[in-house]
């Protein structure tokens, strides 16, 4: 016994009045939290109030990544050449 089925396709249009977009953002650091500090790199660093562009990260040239503000503190509290507070390697700013 063959049966056959009908299909009807309909087609609505629909007009979009308002759209409300949600964003968020994360710094791609291999660690989620600062070496110095230990304050996670979506917040910010002990001396800042607010995360984002006044609490940047800064990456060395041995791929570990610190709050600006600490690895600067770090950088002038050493009394010889600067080292990385994590590897111990001579510290440079990854250009």
């Amino acid at each position: 016994m063959a049966s056959s089925a009908v299909y009807q396709v309909t087609t609505m249009k629909v007009k979009i009045l308002q759209w409300h977009a949600v964003a968020s953002w994360t710094w791609d650091a291999q660690d989620e939290t600062c070496g110095i500090c230990r304050m996670a790199f979506d917040g910010c660093c002990p001396d800042c109030k607010f995360p984002g562009d006044e609490c940047p990260i800064i990456w060395g040239a041995c791929n570990h990544a610190f709050h600006l503000h600490c690895i600067l503190k770090w950088v002038n509290s050493q009394t010889s050449t600067p080292l990385c507070p994590m590897c111990r390697r001579e510290w440079q700013f990854k250009g």
